[in-house]
């Protein structure tokens, strides 16, 4: 029998695997729904997101919805972003959750994670992890002019977007100040002012600092590697195949948990035409925040109503799906007829408070350019629901963006910073505005979320053991119980490890 059952190798179940099986004396069986995908090319290229509609490695869901379906999740088709969330996150969460997940704790493991090739001997930082960190030193001229527009209107540029609060390094100007930081950071670029930018109409704006990070804009950090794109898939799972403990089944989608009253002995599973069952002591889902979700719905662990209403058995009341966030993204998109050249969708953002700016290399629309303004800390939460059991349908999936009063206003003054920073007139940004050009940062967390028992809109406790069910864990996204002001990947990659370490103890 297999010691750990793993279900899902994206990002946190290659992590989760790969530590776990460090151990030769515990073997560990990891099933996933998608494919393999080792060639070099398309999955590797960081400046190509293979997620159109021809697509064989993405799960779609209604409101444009996609999660990677492969060996390597979303992290082997994603942007390469990998921006640590800031320490006020953190402290929210070891508010609902201990004191194992503030930022404290988490940040050995962020740094034992890294290869920072820029800043790995600065503080708070790691050289010679498993993941390569690196900012581009040669960016498109988009990216360029994004980032000589917010000089010219009076931002600071960040040198160090994962640095730990307090320990940012500002840009200086000074050729003796460039010259200290050169060991440490890529090098920096001279902004010229530019004529249609009044610093004077960002005065307000710019006021506005988070708690514990400075405003501004900055390289961001990603995992590339010599041009490659470098998801967990090749930073952990394959250096790990090799490894007689360790099984990797892929195009093998988990239909259902098996129980034994309370306690989960294996799974079920499909595969084409072959169905199947497969026992374990225990079992771990790193399926993502609508996957995992899905699966404990179908096995009798949920909402009661809902059970009730799919008619499947209930095992255990919980409040599965009933609390989830995501980052939506209003588009601010503008002609523009320069080259569209190959690179990272992010070379550079704006961080505003608790808006982040996104200028995207790749024009989505030909002949248009694109500054993504993302909410990162909404009001507005969500709700997952399944409409069957049939675990071919999709989950659905009701974001409820921007319902709350402050996050439409706080989309709005995004947006209006957006156009003044490339001086264009896109009319009255008003609801119905918004919601025209609103879409979601795919960011999707939450389903399961974390807390005691006593929490609640807690499904998991604080080491991702399901409450009220036996050898069964969450280890991804969906135990998250906060809304991260920053994109996912780093979080999960540490979450995944947070949760093998306290496997192993």
């Amino acid at each position: 029998m297999t010691s750990t059952l793993i279900v899902g190798a994206g990002s946190a179940g290659c992590v989760l695997a790969a530590r776990l099986s460090a151990d030769p004396a515990r073997s560990v069986r990891v099933f996933e729904a998608g494919p393999v995908v080792r060639t070099v090319g398309e999955m590797t290229d960081p400046s190509h997101l293979p997620v159109g509609p021809a697509s064989r490695v993405v799960w779609r869901y209604p409101g444009n919805l996609l999660r990677g379906k492969l060996v390597g999740g979303s992290g082997a088709i994603n942007g390469s972003y990998f921006i640590r969330p800031p320490a006020t996150d953190f402290a929210a969460w070891s508010a609902v959750a201990g004191p194992q997940w503030s930022f404290e704790s988490v940040l050995p493991i962020f740094c034992a994670l890294e290869d920072d090739r820029d800043f790995g001997t600065a503080p708070g930082h790691g050289v010679g992890g498993p993941i390569p960190i690196e900012r581009t030193n040669h960016c498109t001229e988009f990216s360029v002019e994004f980032a000589q527009r917010c000089a010219a209107a009076g931002f600071t540029e960040i040198s160090d977007l994962n640095a730990p609060a307090g320990s940012q390094q500002p840009r200086s100007t000074s050729a003796e100040g460039r010259g200290a930081l050169r060991s440490q950071r890529p090098p920096i670029l001279e902004f010229p002012g530019v004529p249609d930018v009044d610093p004077a109409r960002f005065v307000d704006i710019r006021s506005r600092s988070g708690a514990d990070h400075t405003d501004g804009y900055g390289r961001v950090p990603l995992t590339v590697s010599h041009g490659f794109r470098s998801g967990p898939a090749l930073t952990h799972l394959y250096p790990a195949m090799e490894r007689p403990n360790l099984c990797v089944t892929s195009d093998t989608m988990v239909t259902r948990l098996l129980l034994r009253g309370t306690r989960v002995i294996g799974v079920e599973w499909s595969r084409g035409r072959e169905r199947g069952r497969t026992y374990a002591d225990q079992t771990v889902l790193c399926a993502g925040a609508v996957e995992s979700a899905a699966l404990l719905i179908r096995s009798g662990i949920g909402p009661e109503p809902l059970l009730r209403s799919l008619g499947v058995p209930i095992v255990r009341p919980s409040p599965v799906g009933a609390w989830c966030t995501d980052h939506p993204e209003v588009g601010v998109e503008f002609a523009d007829d320069g080259p569209e050249e190959p690179a990272a969708p992010l070379e550079y953002v704006l961080e505003i408070d608790d808006l982040e700016l996104r200028p995207y290399t790749q024009m989505f629309t030909p002949g248009r350019r694109r500054i993504g303004v993302a909410l990162m800390h909404p009001e507005s939460t969500g709700e997952l629901t399944l409409v069957s059991t049939d675990p071919t349908v999709p989950a659905r999936v009701d974001q409820r963006y921007l319902r709350s009063a402050r996050d439409r206003a706080r989309s709005r003054a995004g947006v209006e910073v957006a156009a003044d920073l490339f001086g264009r007139r896109i009319g009255p940004v008003d609801d119905a505005w918004l919601h025209a050009n609103l879409a979601t940062s795919q960011h999707l967390c939450g389903t399961c979320r974390m807390g005691p028992e006593r929490d609640e809109r807690a499904v998991v406790d604080a080491r991702g053991r399901v409450h009220g069910i036996e050898a069964l864990m969450v280890a991804d996204l969906s135990t998250v119980p906060v809304s991260l002001r920053r994109g996912p990947q780093a979080t999960t990659v540490m979450l995944a490890a947070a949760i093998a370490d306290l496997m192993v103890v």
